[in-house]
């Protein structure tokens, strides 16, 4: 482990951000994580120390940057519940972009100059075309995807006033768990598929709902482009490289490039646990589009990122056996 290449991962307790950390120290980094443990869990902090503070703060996050002197940070710090963000927008501005300003006045300050920045596919809303490419047009139907796109705005003009370098990651729907099932999805409260999919699959919850069928795809259900976390952490690790390298300010997408409908996340879900999944159908929700697919041939390209873990049925597997170590299931 190379102590001198600290890198500073913002809500390295979470979901993404501890799968990142176990990619960091498998490459030789040293993950520091920065996190107020507020939706991150402390057990997923395995591979570096923990400094627990919070964004919001300014004295925090610069105490932090100064202590822990990174070549890099990776930000993944955010509050990210689509519909919150609806009801209490100001919780989201507060958190997702005060907290990113301070952040990236902290590193201002400290002279640390690399970013990779946990962007989404929200930036873009309904979108006008599918597979979704960079150059898609980026207009936010709500507060959460706004406040990443305002991230992105900030890293721009920090970029041409102190020359920050930085990659924006956009990426779909995050899934799976890290194929050693030592971490992997647990959010409170849960809002993901996959996690209710198999939750309802093992019991813990009564059914999962389905938001509409009548939608206009092939079985009427919303189509997802669905990335493996493992695949999503590799693209940090690579993201850090291309900064290293190439100096330039970027955005990809990362995705599979194919979707799948909740109906089909269903039916596999049932082959990969043996078991019936409870469903109930019910009303379509406000906002969500039909269909969300990425592009992500420049991060092959520019990146050399090229997934290992793009198959379904992997993916539910992965997450399948996690689910079960949290439940205390064996069989």
């Amino acid at each position: 482990m190379n102590f001198d290449k600290r890198v500073l991962v913002t809500g390295g307790a979470g979901y993404i951000g501890s799968h990142a950390c176990k990619a960091l120290k498998k490459a030789g980094l040293f993950p520091v994580t920065f996190d107020n443990l507020v939706y991150g869990h402390r057990d997923a902090v395995k591979w570096g120390p923990l400094i627990e503070g919070d964004l919001t703060d300014l004295e925090e996050i610069s105490a932090a940057v100064r202590e822990v002197k990174p070549v890099a940070v990776m930000h993944f710090a955010a509050y990210a519940y689509v519909g919150e963000s609806v009801k209490n927008p100001g919780k989201y501005y507060r958190n997702n972009v005060l907290g990113s300003l301070n952040l990236l006045e902290a590193m201002r300050d400290s002279g640390v100059d690399k970013l990779v920045f946990s962007s989404s596919c929200s930036t873009y809303g309904v979108p006008e075309r599918v597979p979704i490419s960079e150059g898609h047009t980026q207009n936010p139907v709500n507060p959460y995807g706004a406040t990443k796109l305002m991230m992105e705005r900030m890293m721009a003009d920090f970029s041409n006033a102190h020359g920050l370098k930085f990659v924006a990651l956009r990426y779909f729907n995050a899934a799976g768990s890290d194929p050693e099932c030592e971490i992997g999805e647990r959010h409170d409260p849960e809002t993901h598929l996959i996690p209710l999919v198999l939750d309802a699959a093992l019991g813990r919850r009564p059914f999962v709902t389905v938001f509409g069928e009548d939608y206009p795809t092939p079985d009427g259900t919303c189509i997802r482009d669905y990335i493996h976390v493992s695949d999503l952490a590799e693209a940090h690790l690579l993201a850090l490289g291309y900064l290293d390298r190439a100096g330039e300010r970027r955005a990809f997408n990362l995705g599979n490039g194919t979707g799948y409908s909740v109906k089909e996340v269903i039916r596999v879900a049932e082959q990969v646990s043996g078991r019936q999944v409870p469903v109930r159908v019910g009303a379509r929700r406000e906002g969500d589009p039909p269909q969300l697919v990425g592009d992500a041939s420049l991060a092959r390209k520019e990146l050399g990122w090229n997934p290992r873990y793009g198959d379904l049925k992997m993916i539910l597997s992965h997450a399948w056996e996690h689910r079960r170590k949290i439940a205390g299931i064996r069989n």
